[in-house]
This record gives C-alpha cells, structure tokens and sequence, in this order.
C-alpha cells in the first residue's frame, strides 16, 4: 500500500455526500445489531468521520482506531470481527466506542450528566506534582488543564501532540497542541516534527483509543523523558479548545 496520505477536504462535496452514506451505513450497523449510539455525539461523529475518510482513501470503511497496512488480514472493516464476537459482548462498547450495547449507553449517559454537575476545576499544581503527573501513563482532563497552565507559568515543560487526521485536527485541537502526528502517516510525521526526546510528551486522539496505540508503539521505540495519554480523548476535555 502507498505511503503517500491523500488530504481529505471535509468541506467538499465528495466528503459530505460520502459521509452521508456512512451515517446511513452506521445507522444500519446499530439496527441489525441491536446496538445503541454512544450518548457522546462527537465521539460518533469523529469515528464517521473517519470511516468517510479511510472510505474515499482506501475504498473500505476501515476502523480509523487502528492503523491500515493493506495486510487483509490484520486491518479492521467496520463493524470489525473483535467488536462484534469480544468487545462489545464483553465490554459493552466496541473498541472506537461508537457501538454500544443499550445498557452500557444508558450507564454512560446517566455518568456523563453526573460529572457534568459536579465537575470542578483542580486546583494549581506545584512543580513536583507536575512532574509527578507527567510520569503517569494516563491523565485526565482536569490534570492536563493544570499542567498546560504550570507550562504557562514556566513551572515545567512537555509537547502535547494530536495523533488524529488533519481534517479533524482543522475542525477542533486542544489549545497548546504542539504538533500533530496522524495515526495514518505516524512515523513519518513524527520525523518531521522533530520533538525534543528530552521533553515529557502527551499524546491524545478523539477517545483515546489511537492515542494509547500510538503511546504503546512510542514506548517501546522512542526514547522520550515519558509518554503519556489523554484518557477520553479531546471528547472527554473540558478545557480550551480551538475550533
């Protein structure tokens, strides 16, 4: 498969009349299935989003979670074999998190309205509780608001990288997002972007699913200070965001 990454436009008509087939092709998807959407509407739209993107690219709406390698065997077609027969029978929701059994949906609702009503913001870090924040492998949207403020402040450094597409990384990133490293191109993005390997590095994606991928290939390759993901992704953050 050629390494050359085609730009998608999502203003295009190619784009918006492809998405609407695979809005209707997920709708058939949750209704042959017995599935429900998850009550997150962004997380849907940016997996459709990709799916469009990997169909106009490859002419398969392969999983945008997972890296395509043209190997027929390995690469994901929504809705994939792991999703249907283990991840959501076991889990409640399929790996990219738009398929969901009707009671994980419900749970994850009545959960998402709760932290929405209690959510406060943390309070400001001191320089060793950054530190210790960024040697975990997960944080939160409440760590990483306070670690973007203590950089502001010059009480600790690191790169925040978005591993999405570009299209979706032109719709909205995190305000401070220091690079963007597509899951699709990765390693040649990651050459590209010439990030300081002596610098902490944060990686996030929609959900936080292709950023863990992405996290778990950096650690076992790369030599940065530490690697960690952005838990639920940039749906989940509720800092400042630039659209």
């Amino acid at each position: 498969m050629s390494t050359q990454m085609k730009k998608v436009d999502p203003e295009s008509e190619e784009f918006k009349s492809e998405l609407l087939k695979t809005i209707k092709f997920t709708d058939k998807v949750v209704s042959q299935f017995g599935y429900a959407y998850n009550p997150d509407a962004l997380i849907n739209e940016g997996i459709q989003m990709g799916l469009t993107r990997n169909k106009l690219i490859y002419e398969k709406r392969y999983c945008p979670c997972f890296f395509v390698t043209g190997d027929k065997e390995e690469d994901r077609i929504c809705p994939c074999k792991p999703a249907i027969e283990h991840e959501i029978p076991n889990d409640g929701v399929c790996h990219c998190q738009i398929f969901c059994t009707p009671e994980y949906a419900a749970a994850k609702a009545d959960k998402d309205s709760l932290e929405a009503v209690t959510h406060e913001h943390s309070r400001g870090l001191t320089k060793a509780e950054c530190e210790t924040l960024l040697a975990q492998a997960d944080i939160d949207t409440d760590e990483l608001t306070s670690l973007l403020e203590a950089r502001e402040l010059k009480m600790v450094d690191f790169n925040l990288v978005d591993v999405r597409e570009w299209m979706e990384h032109q719709s909205s990133h995190i305000e401070g997002t220091d690079a963007l490293v597509p899951t699709t191109s990765f390693y040649n993005s990651l050459q590209e972007a010439k990030l300081d390997r002596s610098k902490s590095l944060i990686v996030y994606c929609h959900v936080g699913s292709r950023s863990g991928h992405c996290q778990r290939i950096l650690s076992e390759k790369e030599d940065f200070k530490s690697i960690s993901n952005l838990i639920h992704g940039i749906s989940g953050y509720r800092g400042e965001i630039t659209r």
